[in-house]
């Protein structure tokens, strides 16, 4: 027996290597990113004669704080998710909102554009039946408008929905002294193209002893500015202004200054 073989041992018992595993898997099972710091030496390490190294000891109360701390980490995560998920949901609805008001609002602009459209050409074709109506239904002449002045009163009358353009001569467009001008040619009667000349034409007549086919201006004579041709009745012919065109009007809504006789 040696000689030291009485002499009680102060070192402290090893742990088995066994059991430190077990902990260490359990603590690594559990937090995946906590790592064992230390483990027991292979069998063929030499002896520790004085000190014997320990592995940290996982307390529950460690633990459990790990553990909520994960549990909370995972949460937020999810949450936040959850919450970009809503986010994009409701950016994707409001785009699919604002893209269908959008096709919505250019439908009802269109429709708005075609029912207009409609409208121009339901008054446009309602102005052109119009005006056919008054060149094909002329009241017949005067009971007193015979020979040449039948002849001018039915020319004006043929004239009737034309256009009044400053300085046209026809055959479309007329203003008021072309107009009758063109008249009394077609019955050989050749007349000055301007109203001026045209008012001082012929005999001087009072406009309360007018006759068909006697020419009326308005102004002075020599210095009228417009002029027409009496068609009896009390109403006149003429190539009125752009708004009217050539149009059948009544002496007393506008009497003319005087008037002059040339047939």
């Amino acid at each position: 027996m040696s000689h030291t073989a009485h002499i009680p041992s102060h070192r402290k018992p090893r742990r088995s290597a066994s059991k430190l595993a077990l902990r260490a898997g359990v603590a690594g099972g559990v937090l995946s990113t906590m790592a064992v710091a230390g483990a027991a030496g292979p069998a063929t390490a030499e002896p520790v004669t004085e000190t014997t190294i320990e592995m940290p000891t996982l307390t529950s109360g460690a633990l459990s704080a790990a553990v909520s701390q994960s549990a909370e980490a995972t949460q937020q995560v999810a949450l936040d998710l959850e919450l970009q998920a809503q986010e994009d949901a409701a950016a994707a609805k409001a785009a699919k909102s604002a893209k269908l008001a959008h096709a919505e609002a250019e439908r009802k602009a269109e429709a708005k554009e075609k029912a207009e459209a409609k409208k121009r050409a339901a008054a446009e074709a309602k102005e052109r039946a119009s005006r056919s109506s008054e060149r094909t239904t002329l009241s017949a002449p005067t009971s007193n408008a015979t020979g040449s002045a039948a002849t001018v009163v039915a020319f004006l009358k043929a004239q009737l929905g034309d256009a009044y353009v400053m300085g046209a001569s026809g055959p479309n467009s007329w203003d008021c002294s072309s107009l009758v001008q063109a008249a009394f040619k077609t019955v050989g009667v050749d007349l000055p193209r301007v109203s001026q000349d045209q008012s001082v034409a012929g005999t001087q007549v009072g406009t309360s002893n007018l006759q068909v086919g006697d020419i009326l201006y308005w102004g002075g004579a020599g210095s009228a500015y417009h002029t027409g041709v009496y068609i009896g009745d009390g109403k006149y012919l003429d190539a009125a202004n752009p708004g009217k065109g050539v149009v059948i009007q009544d002496l007393s809504g506008y009497p003319a200054s005087g008037a002059v006789r040339v047939l």
